[in-house]
């Protein structure tokens, strides 16, 4: 039975906005306030899908949540039908009418954590949505994430869907952002690697400046859940300098796939031991790529987004990095790339640049689109297969999306109820292309 590694990519929504309410992501603040795109944004996200399907590899969509999402801000004090409240807001405390307009779900590596069959105990592939609680727009997003996991993988005896951690700051977690794994084969047991910013029992472990988005802890009790062998699993600390130059999440600045691993020197607190701890598991077979301040500064690393590339293992088994424009365009990044792959030590043959600006400017790369659920046939075929991207569905989406999303979204907008029921509007109309009934809330 064939294994393989599927990429479940967030669909971009038509709220798609740039509100900046992200500290520590350098994008989302610098471009905070500009009109945004929503159309070109899903079209650029559904091309990078498409891409990886030609490339012969699985690939799957999450759909969007429910934005706006008028009932938290009715949660919130504010009163009457959907116009005025979406006015009231507007005039009382504009972050808050564009917490409840956020797409942010779009970058599906933060949705949950995945282990697969392989690694856990009962052999079922277990899943936790993360709660994210460093950012109230995304604080609530584990409670529609659960519903649509446990939609897409709802059977029982092969899927595990837990409930998120505690909504509490000791259990913060961000999802796949900060979790890696290492195999021989996808199909063989794995090295888990999970990575935190902070962990109470080290005092003064966090960043200064910048919040520490996923702690020990909750790395810890996701270990526990999803019942991986102690052995197989190694916690790492991100070097809190890191975080200070603006990578919030550990996939700004190191990813992996199989038994490579790519990334920059200032990614972890203490890099030697940690490649020691990876590589002992996997019998020492562990190929490290890694990119040191002489080849460029963990500035190039967060304004280029090289480390949240893709790095996929293609069907003849070489792999190929699948990296922003962003990369390309930075020559002391390209320069690196291009010795990566010229360098016959590592099975990195290839490199795509694929357009995801509108993804970029708020601060989500590649691989922030993307959550990587590794599945063997069996698991494929229990897995609800109206999300599955075939060239019919593709050509279905990149329809709706042309004949629906509005081509530009300004902040001021976000008060317009017609736009707000429109969006909703559309999001009924998905749940049928993906034969997802009573998906949303307002369907219930």
């Amino acid at each position: 039975m064939a294994t393989h590694e599927v990429n479940f990519d967030g669909l971009i929504a038509p709220t798609h906005n740039y509100a900046g309410l992200s500290p520590g992501n350098v994008a989302s603040a610098n471009n905070a306030g500009l009109i945004s795109n929503p159309k070109a944004a899903a079209l650029q996200g559904l091309g990078k899908m498409k891409t990886l399907m030609d490339l012969g590899l699985k690939q799957a969509v999450l759909p969007p949540q429910q934005r706006p999402d008028l009932d938290m801000l009715r949660s919130l004090g504010f009163k009457g039908d959907d116009g005025a409240i979406l006015q009231q807001a507007h005039a009382e405390d504009p972050t808050l009418l564009a917490a409840c307009w956020s797409a942010s779900s779009m970058w599906a590596a933060n949705a949950a954590t995945v282990s697969p069959s392989a690694d856990t105990k009962d052999r079922r592939v277990h899943m936790t949505p993360a709660n994210l609680v460093s950012n109230f727009h995304r604080s609530w997003e584990h409670r529609s994430t659960t519903d649509a996991l446990r939609m897409i993988f709802a059977d029982d005896s092969r899927f595990m869907i837990h409930d998120a951690l505690p909504s509490q700051a000791r259990f913060a977690d961000e999802g796949a952002a900060n979790h890696i794994r290492f195999c021989a084969a996808h199909d063989q047991p794995g090295v888990e690697l999970f990575v935190y910013g902070v962990d109470r029992d080290e005092p003064g472990s966090g960043a200064r400046n910048f919040p520490s988005r996923q702690t020990r802890a909750a790395c810890e009790a996701i270990a526990r859940n999803h019942q991986l062998d102690p052995t197989m699993t190694v916690f790492a600390r991100q070097h809190p300098d890191a975080i200070d130059a603006g990578v919030f999440h550990n996939d700004v600045i190191a990813t992996g796939n199989a038994n490579v691993f790519m990334y920059h020197e200032q990614a972890f607190a203490t890099s030697r031991s940690l490649m020691t701890d990876l590589a002992a598991p996997l019998g020492g077979d562990l190929i490290v790529i890694e990119a040191h301040d002489s080849d460029f500064p963990l500035q190039d690393a967060v304004t280029s987004y090289l480390f949240n590339s893709q790095l996929v293992t293609l069907p003849d088994e070489t792999m190929a990095l699948i990296a922003p424009l962003e990369s390309k365009n930075n020559p002391r990044v390209k320069a690196f790339i291009d010795r990566a792959i010229a360098d016959p030590t590592n099975p990195l043959n290839t490199a795509k640049y694929l357009d995801v600006h509108e993804s970029m400017r708020n601060g989500g790369g590649p691989a922030c689109l993307r959550l990587r659920v590794v599945l063997s046939d069996d698991e494929l075929s229990a897995t609800h297969q109206g999300v599955i991207l075939t060239d019919p569905l593709y050509d279905q989406l990149v329809g709706w999306v042309e004949e629906n999303y509005p081509d530009h979204l300004a902040p001021d907008q976000l008060r317009d109820p017609v736009l707000a029921r429109g969006c909703i509007d559309m999001l009924d109309e998905l749940t049928r292309i993906l034969d997802l009934p009573k998906l949303y809330p307002f369907q219930r």
